[in-house]
């Protein structure tokens, strides 16, 4: 591990000046040590050279100033670095939360929402031993016995030879133990995300497992997963004691010998009084900071750990889809992003093709699809056929990974949707997914989802709009009722019918449907229909469908299969699409005007 993560002061500014902070104080509390050492042993050896108590008046006044200037720089030191780690833990956690929002569902799909949230509250929690102690002990660690083997060597060079020889022996067994603690600690944080991931998954479950009588095994799988983080913890520990006997009994070898050899050669005559108590006084200190340090390297692994691996997240790079182009030329300073208008633009694939990472075949094969303002396009297929991945193409969720996907005026050249403001694109897209997810918070707030703004009078026209009016007076508070982690208190009828009163209240002109009553019961289904006929005139609709088309009538029904566009059927009849010939020239050189 390294002492002091780069990524940590990249990602975390309010690390940097502590640092400067603690450096300041270290150099402070050095000085002071060796001059509490140089009076201290005065103070013991004057009597004995005859001077009386009334003439060490001032020593001990100096003495009693410079122990109360070592306890000021030990509180200032502890109190910075508790504020500062407070306001890292801050920075790491917004950072990391805005980062993971703008990574997007194609990246959170493959992370388990557990770890992050474990990642970023307890995880983030255990930087204080890093901060209020590793830290501060390290810049000791560093300082503390350079400066004594100097103040020593003045004094007695034999002695600061002996500290010398025997001072490297507490850093190579710290770092000994240090990696098996490391490979102890990584394994237990793994076990801790795992176990937090799997019991949020129970949690939201319970029900469906209590219902079809799998509860029991759930909760064996809880017990072994908490079992064996129960053990690595317990391991962790171990190994940490052993490091702490270790440390302490090799700096009281390492004292013993100094004060041996000081001490044969007192009886000797061959040093003095004084000086043999400034060299007693010194040694320990030259040992302690090391000690100190390999004990809070253990403390503060934990913190470490859960750090690294928020750092792994912000150096995640984000999706191009996220990253608008540069609208301006090489040299010249950037201009303002280009807007589109979906109610007249025209969306065109342009032999778009999307593979996700760590993945061989293609969601989505060289399509080339042609979206007219007020169009309704039915996207047909089987599962696992690329209909999803179309939507994440135009919801800018991923970059096409070879074509174009573009946007403009009829009969204009199409502009990538890339170079467009990503807010204000997504501002004019509607999505109704086929799970949609509600919010811990009130009905009024889930349906103001993408309109924070809006009035109390617009929400409820939107849910009567919606056919969702009726249940929401029903419920104990209507539109402030709470509707719990997910709308758990909802039905699943009742959970689309939201998502949908969204879609109104948001009056955007392209309208994105992703099998919205593909999981509903019939009834319910029917009634979910009805409502998304209302909701789709005069907008230009995308319906991801198994079926053939909409039982309302699509303009055009495209069926893909296996991330290729294999049908194409509108006015004109069955078209097949085998992907741009060799006539067509390559995909993106196609004009817009041009599409089929």
């Amino acid at each position: 591990m390294r002492p002091v993560d780069p990524r940590l002061l990249r990602y975390a500014t309010a690390a940097r000046g502590y640092l400067v902070l603690t450096v300041g104080l270290g150099l402070a509390t050095t000085a002071l040590i060796l001059a509490q050492a140089g009076l201290l042993a005065h103070a013991l050896a004057a009597p004995a050279a005859g001077v009386g108590v009334a003439a060490l008046g001032a020593t001990l006044g100096l003495l009693l100033a410079v122990l109360a200037g070592r306890a000021i720089a030990v509180y200032g030191g502890e109190l910075a670095a508790l504020r500062a780690a407070a306001a890292v833990k801050s920075q790491l956690r917004r950072k990391l939360t805005a980062h993971v929002v703008r990574l997007g569902p194609a990246w959170l799909g493959g992370q388990q929402t557990g770890e992050l949230a474990t990642l970023s509250t307890k995880g983030l929690d255990a930087l204080d031993p890093y901060f209020a102690r590793f830290l501060p002990q390290l810049v000791l660690a560093f300082l503390v016995p350079v400066a004594v083997l100097i103040r020593v060597g003045l004094a007695d060079w034999i002695s600061a030879v002996v500290i010398a020889v025997t001072l490297p022996l507490i850093p190579v067994f710290a770092v000994l133990i240090g990696l098996q603690t490391r490979a102890q600690t990584e394994r237990q944080w793994r076990l801790l995300a795992r176990l937090g991931g799997h019991f949020l998954d129970v949690v939201e479950g319970l029900p469906t497992l209590k219902l079809f009588g799998r509860a029991k095994p759930q909760a064996a799988v809880i017990r072994e997963v908490t079992d064996a983080h129960r053990h690595a913890t317990m391991r962790t520990l171990r190994v940490a004691f052993l490091s702490a006997l270790v440390l302490e009994l090799t700096a009281a070898v390492a004292t013993a010998l100094v004060a041996v050899e000081v001490g044969l050669r007192l009886l000797a005559g061959h040093i003095p009084y004084q000086t043999a108590l400034l060299v007693l006084l010194l040694t320990p200190e030259a040992y302690l900071p090391l000690r100190a340090v390999g004990l809070q390297f253990h403390a503060s692994m934990e913190g470490v750990t859960a750090a690294g691996r928020a750092c792994e997240i912000l150096d995640t790079p984000l999706p191009a889809a996220s990253q608008p182009a540069a609208t301006a030329g090489p040299g010249l300073a950037p201009g303002p992003l280009a807007q589109a208008d979906l109610r007249r633009d025209v969306i065109f694939l342009n032999g778009a093709s999307l593979t996700y990472p760590g993945r061989d075949r293609a969601a989505l094969d060289r399509v080339s699809l042609t979206i007219r303002p007020g169009e309704r396009v039915a996207v047909a297929g089987p599962s696992g056929a690329g209909k999803s991945s179309l939507l994440a193409l135009l919801l800018r969720f991923a970059a096409p990974t070879g074509g174009r996907v573009e946007a403009g005026p009829p009969g204009a050249p199409g502009t990538d949707i890339s170079a467009f403001d990503l807010a204000a694109w997504r501002r004019q897209l509607a999505w109704v997914p086929q799970h949609p997810y509600l919010f811990d918070g009130t009905v009024a707030s889930n349906i103001a989802l993408g309109c924070p703004d809006a009035s109390p009078a617009d929400i409820a026209h939107a849910a009567a709009l919606a056919g969702a009016a009726e249940f929401i007076g029903s419920l104990p508070r209507d539109y402030r009722t709470p509707l719990g982690e997910r709308g758990a208190r909802l039905s699943a009828g009742q959970r689309q019918r939201i998502a949908l009163a969204r879609a109104f209240l948001q009056d955007a002109p392209l309208l994105l449907l992703d099998e919205p009553a593909a999981h509903l019961d019939p009834l319910t289904a029917r009634t979910v229909i009805d409502t998304i006929e209302r909701l789709m005139a005069g907008r230009t609709v995308v319906l991801i469908t198994h079926g053939p088309g909409w039982s309302g009538g699509a303009d055009r029904t495209v069926l893909l299969d296996q991330g290729r566009l294999v049908l194409a059927a509108g006015c004109f009849g069955p078209v097949p699409v085998a992907g741009p010939g060799p006539e067509s020239g390559p995909p993106a050189e196609r004009p817009l005007a041009a599409a089929p």
